[in-house]
């Protein structure tokens, strides 16, 4: 059993509601990871969800403590949340740089995988600022100075053009459901990268999902969604949705 920790992928939505004169407010809380939280049980993962309102406090600060885990995926969550916890925020305490344990967890064998989003990458009007970054230096695609977001309201169909034999794209096949953005990113010209899909060329041909290696570590960029919106709920009941993730965490884990 391999031990992944799933970073990300949560949010707090604040609305005004006016009707007429009046208006009120709600707050509600959302979790983006549940397609994956479900395709993974059962399988050779222990998944460890940890929302991003959680990390600010809880992604560890020792690689004693990240050494626990196999595998770490972040999904939709700047760096602010690693960079500012509340004793760096609130009380000007110095406190050990979680991107740089991250980058030398990696280093020393873990398997990193990014999966895109409004706050990955470079994000949203660039406000995820994984650009220059120790993290960006394990991962195999480097990040644009700026927004990067591709949205594709008309959907693309992933165009696969790695060797089918991958254990990534093991029996996922040539024809994947639809995609509707992901980030823009440039894959980095280093010994061990691969690209095993990209968009179609009507759509830029950009890197869709891409492998590397970083010192002992395997490293896997995913630059679209884990879920709607990107990601739309054809493809989360698409038999290869599991097998996308059980595949390319089993790669990254060296279990294949």
């Amino acid at each position: 059993m391999k031990k992944v920790l799933l970073v990300g992928e949560s949010w707090a939505t604040a609305a005004t509601h006016t009707k007429g004169f009046d208006q009120f407010g709600s707050v509600t809380f959302h979790l983006g990871a549940e397609p994956l939280v479900a395709a993974l049980k059962g399988s050779r993962f222990e998944l460890t969800y940890m929302p991003a309102h959680v990390a600010a406090t809880d992604f560890p600060y020792t690689l004693d403590a990240l050494s626990e885990y196999d595998a770490i995926i972040l999904s939709d969550i700047g760096t602010n949340t690693f960079l500012l916890p509340p004793e760096v925020w609130l009380h000007g305490k110095p406190m050990p740089n979680r991107l740089k344990l991250i980058r030398e967890w990696t280093r020393a064998g873990g398997g990193l995988m990014m999966i895109g989003g409004y706050l990955s990458f470079q994000g949203i009007d660039g406000k995820a600022r994984w650009r220059n970054t120790p993290v960006e230096d394990a991962l195999p695609v480097s990040c644009l100075p700026y927004d990067d977001r591709l949205e594709i309201p008309e959907g693309f169909t992933p165009q696969i053009v790695g060797d089918p034999a991958h254990p990534i794209l093991s029996e996922l096949g040539q024809s994947w459901p639809l995609l509707l953005g992901a980030n823009e990113v440039i894959v980095k010209d280093q010994p061990g990268t691969e690209v095993l899909a990209r968009l179609p060329a009507a759509e830029g041909s950009h890197p869709l999902l891409v492998t590397g290696v970083f010192g002992a570590g395997r490293t896997l960029a995913w630059t679209s969604d884990i879920g709607p919106h990107w990601l739309p709920q054809t493809f989360v009941d698409w038999p290869g949705y599991a097998r996308l993730w059980t595949n390319a965490l089993g790669w990254v884990t060296r279990l294949t």
